[in-house]
């Protein structure tokens, strides 16, 4: 996933966005963040595709 990707190698602070169009992405993302950490900030479903936005806190 790239959200793994950009999370990985940003600095502690960034606050990274990702749209998708996987459906799944609401459930997958969000869950992901919890488990290693990170702040979700949002997780919206815009009808065609997730915008998911996150700052990485550690």
């Amino acid at each position: 996933m790239k959200l793994i990707e950009a999370i990985k190698y940003e600095n502690v602070g960034t606050v990274i966005e990702l749209l998708s169009s996987r459906r799944d992405t609401g459930v997958d993302a969000p869950a992901w963040l919890k488990k290693v950490g990170q702040e979700l900030i949002s997780a919206e479903d815009k009808g065609d595709h997730w915008r998911i936005v996150a700052k990485k806190i550690k």
